[in-house]
């Protein structure tokens, strides 16, 4: 299913799904982080693949100028109800170029990367991250950990929300990890299909795709309170990388 994330991020099935991963998720998450990087008040901030904007919202609340982008048209109308002064969305494309040499931290969490098809669509990802920091900016890639035996394991799940029944099929499909979801509407009565799918993308992946746009990786954690990462345990990839001063 080409371009998946066209249709499914911009489901209202989508929203439903994930709607447990919520604010307070989010701020616990953001203070760890900030406490760890220690930016300076009003610090200008990338958001990628920002959704409806809870992480950004995280962000502006603690004094800094953040910047949030995602393709998805319907997640950036709902996320523009909270613009302000230090706050701002647009639809975009993280492939393509976006605003050069601005940013002193950038951010893409929850897995928002990894749904291309090819390789050349991911460094062209990378390259527009990099270029959009400004020389010695962060980049904190919080990704799944594709080692982890828990995390890539085939499985299958059902669940009944707000009168819509979920059927997920997880597995591994070659180099991408993908869950086919089957929507049972029963307000409409029907049924829809849908799908995710990342790349099994490891720490060396992202080692390499960095260190061709002038990012270093400085520390690996493996999970939302930061604690150190262990490839066979830890359920999350998240790296913080610095842009070289070259």
């Amino acid at each position: 299913m080409q371009d998946w994330y066209k249709d499914w991020f911009n489901s209202p099935y989508y929203h439903l799904l994930y709607s447990h991963r919520d604010e307070k998720e989010a701020a616990h998450f953001i203070d760890q982080l900030l406490n760890f990087l220690s930016p300076p008040l009003g610090s200008r901030m990338l958001d990628i693949a920002c959704g409806k904007g809870r992480h950004a919202c995280q962000l502006s609340s603690k004094g800094h100028d953040v910047t949030g982008i995602d393709l998805s048209t319907s997640s950036i109308l709902d996320a523009k109800k909270n613009e302000s002064e230090s706050l701002h969305f647009f639809v975009h494309d993280m492939r393509q170029p976006f605003w050069i040499n601005y940013f002193d931290y950038a951010f893409n969490f929850f897995t928002s990367f990894g749904y291309f098809d090819s390789r050349r669509e991911h460094k062209d990802a990378i390259r527009t991250i990099a270029q959009s920091l400004k020389k010695g900016g962060i980049l904190v890639l919080d990704y799944l950990n594709a080692e982890n035996p828990q995390v890539t394991a085939a499985a299958e799940d059902s669940r009944s929300m707000e009168g819509v029944i979920f059927h997920i099929i997880k597995e591994q499909e070659g180099s991408y990890l993908t869950k086919k979801i089957t929507v049972e509407d029963t307000g409409t009565g029907k049924q829809l299909r849908f799908m995710e799918k990342v790349a099994a993308f490891k720490l060396e992946d992202f080692r390499d795709m960095f260190l061709d746009q002038g990012l270093v990786i400085d520390r690996v954690f493996g999970d939302y309170d930061l604690q150190d990462f262990n490839k066979n345990e830890s359920p999350r990839l998240i790296l913080v990388a610095r842009k070289s001063d070259q």
